[in-house]
């Protein structure tokens, strides 16, 4: 029923390390985004939505937001980690494949393509397997290289990793909030289970706006 987002202790360890024995990254390089505000009952998420580097999905996430889909929609699903800094995870919300707002699956733009990477804040596609992803997304506590692609693994879903496609520049004290919301501890199937908001968090509106 769910999009797929599973993290794996274990790619993310082997990716950390990696990345501690990388060179310091350069300077970041301007590029285009859009900036959307996420309205929620427990507060405002405004992320900035790379137009850019991601143009598949981003054109797809905000068609969802200038059609009005997500309005009325909800973060669903909070799903905890017990390593790292705390408190770790991600939320998750979306469409959930109503077909009253559900849109076709797109193309998977992988994180070794796009340069985005699934660091804290990061607002990520969920999928079954690559190219599914519909109107379903998730934003993280804290950074998850384990999620990113991964081009040397033999795994083609390891390989491909997650789309991240933005991140939040203000609200992350709600993103907080959410994920420490009330879940259900019996709905939910198989390693979703106990991950259910219960109740969901409503999405009251999400709307573009101007850039400061």
């Amino acid at each position: 029923m769910f999009k797929r987002f599973a993290l794996l202790a274990a790619p993310f360890a082997l990716t950390a390390a990696a990345a501690q024995d990388a060179p310091a990254p350069a300077p970041a390089e301007e590029h285009e985004t859009a900036r959307v505000v996420i309205e929620t009952e427990l507060g405002d998420i405004t992320a900035e939505i790379e137009v850019e580097r991601a143009p598949v999905t981003a054109a797809n996430f905000l068609r969802y937001v200038d059609e009005g889909r997500f309005d009325g929609t909800a973060f669903y699903r909070a799903m905890p980690l017990e390593w790292g800094d705390q408190p770790n995870g991600l939320i998750q919300a979306g469409t959930q494949h109503d077909p009253e707002r559900v849109l076709p699956p797109i193309a998977h733009e992988t994180t070794s393509e796009t340069g985005i990477a699934h660091v804290r804040g990061a607002l990520s596609m969920a999928r079954n397997a690559p190219g599914t992803a519909t109107g379903d997304f998730s934003i993280m506590l804290q950074e998850q290289p384990g999620m990113d692609a991964d081009p040397s693994s033999e795994d083609p879903d390891l390989r491909a990793g997650y789309a991240a496609f933005g991140r939040v520049v203000e609200g992350m004290d709600v993103v907080e909030a959410i994920h420490a919301a009330p879940t259900d501890p019996d709905k939910g199937e198989g390693w979703l289970k106990g991950q259910m908001l219960s109740p969901p968090v409503t999405i009251e509106r999400v709307r573009r706006v101007p850039a400061d």
